[in-house]
């Protein structure tokens, strides 16, 4: 059995989370900073379809999809090369 350092190094090298509060108020301003720059497109990334997954097992639940089809955006009147750009997720191979 290796006997270096006992376990006295830890209690030494101890993290403190006394920067707990500031580390969260700093997060929260950089979200709200990053969500203005951003602007119109969703801060959560792309914009994405609610869809069934395949499954027997799973079909009765609902998740988010790879991105909306080349129909729907259509329907929507929204050109396929124009929504990435404007933060909407499209996916060619949906049927």
């Amino acid at each position: 059995v290796n006997g270096m350092m006992h376990g006295r190094m830890n209690r030494v090298m101890m993290r403190t989370w006394f920067d707990q509060a500031a580390r969260k108020k700093r997060r929260a301003q950089n979200r709200k900073a990053k969500a203005a720059r951003l602007a119109p497109r969703p801060a959560a990334g792309l914009l994405r379809p609610v869809v069934h997954p395949p499954t027997q097992r799973y079909n009765m639940k609902l998740r988010l999809g790879k991105g909306f089809t080349l129909e729907e955006l259509k329907e929507a009147k929204i050109p396929a090369k124009l929504a990435p750009t404007i933060g909407i997720a499209v996916d060619h191979r949906r049927r």
